[in-house]
């Protein structure tokens, strides 16, 4: 078995070999096998899940394992590159590397590429894709920071992110699948806590469970505990491709969270919704 590189060699040598082909140096290509991207991607590569603070992934499912980058811009040039967003690092087949610093209503230029434990390099066309206008509509998640809420407690966070940064805890309310709470390998004992800008009436509770490639890092349900000690669940999660919904009937100015069963590892939530009225 050829072991796997660490991903920052593999996308090192990715950014070499394409400037070499940009630089017309066939001499440092000669020992290297560049192939279409499509040898191993049965499906299109589309740009999806366009957030309000100008992010956006690419997913990306392959045949055979790579390490994989995008380099995208507003010209052919592109001019900024990004990496796979998977923890585990090294080479696997599901990818979403995430494109940031977006402005609404532009066409951008960008290519997806990936090197295995062969040294293979796959290579996409140059494609497009176009943002969308500005999402205007008000939030109603009631635990979203713009409604006033604010993270009143946490189990843990990856890396000791503190709550607004990559894997903080305040990725699982800020309405964006793009970003997402990673407890620092919890597991079951992993949970969070968000207060509420005053007490509402609660009718709905919507979750995502983040995941990793390797399997882990998957809840498979979770609790929810009032202020008042109440206690609602457990509500189960099918999967990770989408947020869940659940009907509720809870009165609270505090929630909190525990995953009470999942797959283990860095377990954490893409986003957490909170969905009813505040109480006169």
């Amino acid at each position: 078995m050829i072991p796997r590189r660490p991903t920052y060699l593999l996308t090192t040598l990715v950014v070499l070999l394409l400037a070499a082909c940009s630089r017309g140096e066939p001499d440092l290509l000669e020992s290297y096998t560049v192939r279409p991207i499509t040898d191993i991607v049965d499906t299109d590569l589309i740009v999806t899940n366009f957030a309000r603070d100008g992010s956006a992934t690419l997913p990306i499912d392959t045949r055979v394992p790579v390490a994989c980058t995008v380099v995208y811009g507003e010209t052919p040039e592109f001019g900024r590159l990004t990496l796979d967003q998977d923890m585990a690092g090294g080479t696997h087949s599901e990818h979403n590397p995430l494109l940031t610093g977006l402005e609404p209503e532009t066409t951008y230029y960008f290519r997806a590429q990936g090197l295995d434990d062969d040294g293979i390099l796959y290579v996409s066309e140059v494609m497009t894709f176009t943002t969308p206008a500005q999402a205007a509509a008000p939030i109603d998640n009631l635990a979203s920071p713009d409604n006033g809420a604010v993270i009143s407690g946490v189990s843990s966070a990856f890396g000791g992110a503190g709550v607004g940064e990559r894997w903080g805890a305040g990725s699982a309310f800020d309405d964006n699948p793009n970003s997402e709470w990673s407890s620092a390998g919890d597991g079951d004992a992993a949970w969070i806590e968000v207060e509420l800008a005053d007490r509402a009436n609660i009718e709905r509770i919507e979750f995502q469970t983040r995941s990793m490639s390797d399997g882990s890092a998957i809840t498979l349900a979770f609790v929810v505990t009032t202020d008042e000690g109440l206690v609602f669940g457990p509500f189960d999660v099918p999967d990770a491709g989408k947020p869940y919904s659940f009907e509720v009937d809870m009165e609270a100015r505090t929630l909190r969270f525990d995953l009470v069963q999942t797959t283990g590892g860095n377990t954490g939530a893409v986003d957490i919704g909170v969905f009813g009225s505040f109480i006169e």
